[in-house]
């Protein structure tokens, strides 16, 4: 019988179901058996190359409830893509020479580890493909299990991401304060940038749990508190094209009649566009280590402010970016569910020396269980012709 030692880690950006995944497979594990040893890799794949883990003592597996109301990771999370050798080396987690794949499988080795789960989006998981590869090629008696996070529900063929529905219920939370700033000025031009750079999903999804909850609401229009005023005017995302000029049009005949206008922008949209205008202009675009542009240096909500605010005749133009309050929440029941579920069968097919990504898999019904390696890909657009999407642009009026 084989005696195993089971390692995570987390990657990546934050997203509302890292402490609750850390906590349910601490759980699952204790229930199947308690003697199984567990470690925790800090910092993602920056603790795995560099040897720094943390053991889950018994008191920890107590205890693993508590992580289910909290946000964030206990463990830690980096940005380290193991196929980027020269960012690996200069950032000291290599030597010269040195291939970060070999590095940690060594490390792994070394640890006595036989079950790495990875939790983490696209990125962290085609990491996890490409060591569980290695692993396979260089005859390493080691099962990588991957459970899929990322609030933008991008990833291929995965219909549900974990974290996705808290940051979209707390994206639209934040809007429900920050929108009352329309009471602050005349011809008012309020922009919730939501994050998501490649998928609509988050942006869409926040935009029309928000619009239901205004549903929910009375209001005093005699005194102005109308719910006209408090919704949302406008979804931009990155599945659909932007006529600037058209919405303008129909956006400035929202602010004459009721003097705000309320947009939700996907940080991802225009994105080509911005880049394309800031190289022309000789300007720098950063980028990370993935190639990935840097979005904060791009700042699409002040973009897209500027192009709309003199064409709406908008006197103060405010931009929110609801990203890190949304990313860093604790799980909600929906994302609890599916992660003590995911968790469920990620222990099942760990034991099995299964390989893969826990998740809905679309291409088989629905079904939750271990995706292969190589069919999960990020970037999966959202679909706008689902029927809530089409009811919300119906029900604000967006063509």
């Amino acid at each position: 019988m084989t005696t195993h030692k089971v390692a995570f880690l987390t990657a990546g950006g934050l997203a509302p179901c890292l402490s609750a995944s850390i906590g349910a497979l601490i759980e699952r594990y204790t229930a199947l058996d308690p003697k199984i040893e567990l470690i925790a890799y800090r910092a993602g794949y920056k603790g795995l190359l560099l040897g720094d883990s943390i053991a889950i003592t018994d008191a920890v597996r107590q205890n693993a409830a508590a992580l289910y109301k909290h946000g964030g990771s206990p463990i830690g999370n980096s940005r380290v893509k193991l196929t980027n050798i020269a960012d690996c080396i200069k950032r000291g987690y290599v030597q010269e020479g040195e291939d970060p794949l070999e590095v940690a499988a060594r490390q792994l080795t070394a640890d006595g580890v036989t079950v790495l789960h990875t939790i983490g989006g696209d990125d962290t998981n085609t990491r996890a493909a490409a060591l569980a590869a290695h692993l396979a090629e260089n005859n390493y008696d080691l099962t990588v299990v991957g459970m899929p996070k990322t609030i933008d529900n991008d990833v291929f063929p995965i219909s549900q991401t974990l974290g996705a529905s808290t940051a979209a219920d707390q994206g639209a939370l934040f809007f429900a304060n920050v929108v009352n700033e329309f009471s602050a000025n005349p011809r008012m031009l309020i922009i919730h940038e939501v994050m998501g750079r490649h998928c609509g999903w988050l942006t869409a999804a926040t935009a029309a749990r928000y619009h239901d909850h205004l549903q929910t609401l009375n209001f005093v229009p005699e005194l102005g508190l109308d719910a006209r005023r408090k919704d949302v005017h406008a979804v931009f995302i990155p599945e659909r094209n932007i006529d600037i000029d058209a919405e303008a049009e129909r956006l400035k005949a929202v602010m004459d009649e009721i003097d705000c206008v309320n947009i939700f922008l996907s940080e991802g949209a225009g994105v080509d566009s911005i880049v394309a205008q800031m190289e022309a202009q000789g300007q720098e675009v950063v980028r990370d280590a993935f190639g990935h542009v840097k979005l904060d240096s791009v700042n699409p909500g002040k973009w897209f402010g500027k192009q709309f605010a003199q064409k709406i005749g908008a006197q103060k133009v405010l931009v929110q970016k609801s990203g890190y309050f949304a990313r860093s929440a604790a799980s909600n029941q929906e994302d609890l569910d599916l992660i003590k579920a995911s968790a469920d069968v990620a222990v099942q097919a760990a034991m099995a020396g299964t390989p893969g990504v826990v998740g809905r898999d679309e291409d088989q019904g629905d079904v939750l269980r271990a995706i292969e390696f190589d069919r999960i890909k990020g970037g999966k657009p959202f679909d706008t012709q689902q029927d809530w999407f089409q009811k919300l642009l119906k029900d604000i009026g967006q063509p």
